[in-house]
């Protein structure tokens, strides 16, 4: 492989693992847009969408290389997007929202809690050794100037483009998109101006924990392997990439999340894998240090 062709392969896997990030790191914004809130439990919701589909894959007899099925591929799309999004309404209600007026301390440690029982819940159900997961998507192989792609990355950059266009369409042209910008602005106005703030915050944790649930799928198919700590690193990385972005921004999550992915694999790439999770976190240093709103700077009038 040409040092060209060498960089091009970089970048497109780059981009594939920022895809993944840039769904997980838009539920952090939207929350954090909402009610200013840093959801740590997010990265364990992520985690525990990947071991829903791979439940569903087990269902139904899959197991091994795995049988490429269009139905199969939708229904753990869907399984990880509802079943996610059921617990994250869970979360919100049962953990934070009788603490919404508590300081942000006590919110903050009980993220913590929540992740660590999630942690053990999967752990006791599913075992504490990696899980293979199929991939059901056809396993073809397409060659593009020495670049190899995947219908399973095509996938990946698909779901995650579309997600966007429909987040950004719902945000802005719906009547739940006007609450969620009001609440963000002002939830004591909103509130006297008749909007339910509580239906509004539990619609946001819906969404957001539905896109992490999606996105632990297509992890789990794009790595093969999971493992109940998988939503600890992943979900930092996603953070970062909120961060990275300008947190509260839709456009910047999925922006820092395809700049974290491309960080991270040219980094395994041009130095070693044990350096990427270091540059991920450096990054996110020099952020703060420099840029402390992010690179598309986070949204003040108007948070998401």
């Amino acid at each position: 492989m040409t040092p060209t062709e060498l960089f091009l392969q970089q970048l497109v896997n780059g981009l594939t693992i920022g895809s993944v990030y840039a769904l997980i790191a838009l539920g952090y914004t939207m929350v954090y847009g909402i009610i200013q809130l840093i959801n740590f439990a997010h990265g364990e919701v992520f985690m525990t969408g990947a071991y829903m589909g791979l439940a569903l894959f087990l269902a139904c007899g899959v197991a091994g290389a795995g049988l490429a099925s269009v139905p199969l591929l939708l229904g753990s799309l869907a399984l990880g997007a509802a079943g996610c999004s059921v617990l994250g309404l869970a979360i919100e209600k049962i953990a934070y929202r009788p603490l919404r007026q508590a300081p942000k301390l006590s919110i903050l440690i009980t993220a913590i809690g929540v992740s660590f029982f999630l942690q053990n819940a999967v752990m006791l159900i599913f075992g504490a050794q990696d899980r293979y997961v199929p991939s059901v998507v056809p396993a073809a192989r397409w060659q593009v100037m020495g670049i190899v792609l995947t219908p399973l990355q095509g996938l990946i950059f698909a779901v995650t483009g579309l997600t966007l266009a429909v987040l950004q369409g719902v945000v802005y042209h719906t009547s739940l998109g006007r609450f969620m910008r009001a609440v963000a602005q002002d939830p004591l106005a909103a509130r006297l101006m008749g909007v339910s703030v509580n239906r509004v915050v539990a619609a946001t944790f819906a969404l957001g924990s539905a896109l992490a649930g999606m996105g632990g799928v297509l992890f789990g198919m794009y790595y093969s392997t999971i493992n109940f700590h998988d939503g600890y690193l992943t979900g930092l990385k996603a953070f970062t990439a909120a961060v990275l972005g300008g947190i509260g921004n839709l456009p910047g999550a999925m922006l820092g999340g395809l700049l974290l992915g491309l960080l991270e694999s040219f980094s395994a790439g041009y130095l070693s894998t044990q350096w990427k999770n270091v540059a991920a976190f450096a990054v996110l240093v020099l952020v703060l240090l420099v840029r402390p709103r992010g690179l598309l700077g986070e949204r003040l009038a108007e948070k998401v």
